[in-house]
């Protein structure tokens, strides 16, 4: 039986007891993707690059790495964040959500950046990504992750901060915006994805077996090729190989399979989940920071050259969340792509603090 119908066999017997939590004991993977991980393994030595644990194991962030533990969903969870404080504080907080294909450490110039301008920075892994926990039986929403988020900041007695968001981070940064208004003083999207419902526009659905199934192919070549071609307008820099490699030793490593599962459970999400249609309903300032060269979208791939004409322009994406959203501001990054705060940091951070700083005239 392939690995996928074991797990959904585990599954059933679990339910069948009336108790996931009973059957399944800690929250670990089910016993098949455990074998395909002890697997991976035994064969982590020959790889092409570095090999990393499920969570990140023997990958250096750029500050301290901290846990925060807590119940959800009848398991225990920790989220690993970094908590940056700054040596004169100017008395704000940014909180930085990561994206799909990122990590906490990718916003590692973005944090010396606010930090050396007074802001306290916290940057967690979500949970299902990089350094955090990676359950095996989990339903991955936006609203859930905002929880963990709203949960991880106020053990720390944070009680209103300014959520910055990327790509993914982008989709929940608005979730959250939505569910904690009063918590979130300013909302700043950076190339969010979600700014279009794919689904709508006919991408078509691709279950989490065939998530599972394209994420176990996942390399280190792959990874880049699309990068490349997708984020940065076919140009590439060194700057970003270390980010190729974070991503590619942890598929490398022995916890390929759990790694591999929890990723398709979030594309899932990613897919299911959009919030398009909530931008009006957003009620704190918001600072639109927008690569013009960026294509992303969800499942293109997967899509007709039709439906693919008509997806991810970021130009016409970025003014419509503008119209759409009450108290916007636009900055557009003409040369930049998915990331610009990797790809042009210096026009990137000098938007982003004119426009953190803008906010006390905003709220008037």
């Amino acid at each position: 039986m392939p690995p996928i119908r074991k797990f959904f066999a585990f599954a059933a017997c679990c339910a069948a007891a009336l108790s996931l939590v009973a059957c399944a004991g800690a929250p670990s993977a089910p016993a098949s993707i455990a074998a395909s991980n002890a697997s991976n393994a035994s064969n982590a030595s020959n790889a092409d690059g570095p090999a990393y644990g499920p969570e990140l194991q023997g990958f250096d962030y750029p500050h301290p790495v901290h846990d925060f533990s807590f119940a959800s969903q009848g398991k225990t969870l920790h989220m690993a964040y970094m908590d940056i404080q700054p040596q004169q504080p100017n008395g704000r907080t940014a909180v930085l959500l990561h994206g799909k294909n990122f990590c906490a450490a990718t916003w590692g110039d973005t944090i010396t950046r606010l930090v050396a301008a007074g802001y306290r920075v916290i940057a967690p892994d979500q949970i299902g990504f990089c350094k955090s926990s990676k359950p095996a039986a989990y339903q991955f929403t936006f609203q859930q992750l905002a929880r963990n988020t709203h949960a991880l900041l106020a053990s720390l007695g944070i009680e209103r901060a300014t959520i910055i968001g990327h790509s993914t981070g982008g989709m929940l940064a608005v979730r959250y915006g939505l569910m904690y208004p009063r918590e979130t003083e300013q909302l700043v999207l950076v190339n969010p994805i979600g700014l279009e419902d794919w689904k709508a526009k006919g991408v078509p659905s691709l279950s989490v077996d065939d998530w599972y199934a394209r994420e176990l192919k996942t390399s280190a070549d792959g990874i880049r090729r699309y990068e490349q071609t997708t984020y940065y307008a076919d140009t590439w820099s060194t700057r970003y190989e270390p980010w190729v490699q974070m991503l590619a030793g942890m598929y490398r490593g022995p916890g390929k399979a759990q790694v591999a599962w929890d990723s398709a459970l979030l594309y899932d999400m990613i897919y299911t989940q959009p919030v398009v249609y909530e931008f009006g309903q957003l009620s704190m300032p918001t600072l639109l920071l927008i690569g013009q060269k960026d294509t992303t979208a969800i499942g293109k791939d997967a899509a007709s050259p039709e439906v693919r004409a008509k997806i991810g322009h970021y130009p016409e994406l970025g003014r419509a969340a503008a119209k759409a959203i009450p108290h916007a501001t636009l900055v557009e990054f003409p040369d930049a792509g998915h990331a610009p705060q990797m790809q042009d940091p210096e026009a990137f951070h000098a938007a982003l603090l004119k426009g953190l700083a803008a906010l006390p005239q905003q709220s008037h």
